[in-house]
Parts: C-alpha cells; sequence; structure tokens
C-alpha cells in the first residue's frame, strides 16, 4: 500500500525522491555539514547510538560517525540512501542508513541516544509536528538529545514553513515528554544561498 503524501509533497507538487533526480543537487543537499552541527562535533556532543531523521544524502550522519559514534540514517527518498551509503564506502566511515518515515520512528524497533534534525522539522505541517514529536518519542528514553536547525520566522518565504520560537517550545513541551534546553539564532546554508538563511538551532531533551 503507498504512504500517504508529506504535506510538503502536496504542496511542491513532487515527491521528496524527485528532488534528487534533477540536474542540479537538491536545495538544502550542500555537500558537507551544517556549521551548527561541525560545532556540536566539535564540543563532544554526539552519543550513540544516533538517528539521523531526513539524513538525506547523509552529511551530518557521516560528520557524527567521523566521531566514532554509531549511526542510522533515515529517509524517505530512496535515492539519496543510495547516495549517502556510497558516501560512507567512499570515506570508510561506518554508518548505516536506510529507506523509513520519520513519522513512524517505531517500526524500526530501536532506541537512540542522540537524534539531528537538520531541516525537517521545518517542512512538516501542524498535524504532521505532532506526529513527529510523538515519533521521536517511541525511539528515544529519558535523557536523550535531539539537535534540531530549522528555518525560523525571519527567514525568506522561499519555501517550508518557518517556525517561530514558540512553535518549537510548543511542540517539545513537558506534556509530549520532552524540555527545550535551548533555542539560538542560527544559519542553514543552501545551494541557492549560501551566506545562509535565517533558522534557529535547538538543543532538546527527552524527560
Amino acid at each position: 500500500m503507498p504512504r500517504p503524501s508529506t504535506s510538503h509533497e502536496r504542496t511542491s507538487g513532487r515527491s521528496w525522491d524527485a528532488s534528487y533526480n534533477d540536474d542540479r543537487p537538491a536545495p538544502w543537499d550542500i555537500g558537507r555539514p551544517q556549521t551548527a552541527f561541525v560545532r556540536v562535533a566539535e564540543d563532544h556532543g554526539f552519543a550513540g547510538p544516533l538517528l539521523y531523521a531526513g539524513c538525506g544524502t547523509g552529511e551530518h550522519g557521516l560528520l557524527a560517525a567521523s566521531t566514532g559514534v554509531a549511526v542510522l540514517g533515515v529517509d524517505l527518498a530512496e535515492t539519496a540512501i543510495t547516495r549517502a551509503r556510497a558516501k560512507a564506502a567512499e570515506r570508510g566511515l561506518d554508518a548505516e542508513f536506510t529507506v523509513a518515515d520519520a513519522l513512524e520512528l517505531g517500526g524500526l524497533g530501536r532506541t537512540f541516544e542522540t537524534v539531528l534534525d537538520c531541516g525537517l522539522f521545518h517542512t512538516f505541517d501542524e498535524p504532521e509536528r505532532a506526529r513527529y514529536v510523538a515519533s521521536l518519542s517511541s525511539v528515544t528514553g529519558t535523557g536523550a538529545t535531539l539537535y534540531l536547525l530549522c528555518f525560523s520566522d525571519d527567514a525568506p518565504d522561499i519555501g517550508p514553513h518557518p517556525v517561530r520560537e514558540e512553535e518549537l517550545r510548543e511542540a517539545f513541551n513537558h506534556t509530549s515528554g520532552w524540555d527545550v534546553v535551548s533555542v539560538e539564532p542560527s544559519q542553514i546554508q543552501t545551494t541557492f544561498i549560501e551566506s545562509g538563511i535565517p533558522a534557529w538551532f535547538a538543543v532538546i531533551r527527552r524527560l
């Protein structure tokens, strides 16, 4: 049975996989990790096992794997997963990548100490956000850490849903089993605005 389309797929009129079959890279596929996650690696902030939700072609998962933690990256786009696996092999890094739905993570049958989200949360509409938070809860235990980078409400109106700080705090509240430790202004580099798009970088802890 085919999976239901996500709100982003319905709005854009194309599948996530189609984004990786254009002549040019997907706008978010810059071929290197975002600076916010590089800083986490430098501060030894990754603990394994680690889940990279919406991993695309895998750059942040490979960054984490280079620090020695066990990594699983998941994405709906089969083409992206194939490329992530190829990158891991080329770089000699032990990282696992598989096709899976971030809204149905419980099906993985695994739990994680760290979760990375680079530009996934802001693709969801409000009902999907609630499902996503519940999905993350199903694969994390007390003390797990989520690092989340998303477009902020200062971002230009160029794509997915910009996120207000209050929306982050509402989505990951104590009732949902999470605590927002910090939310800081940041940037997301893209292939078309390399100087960066205004973003939030949040550190969120599982209660």
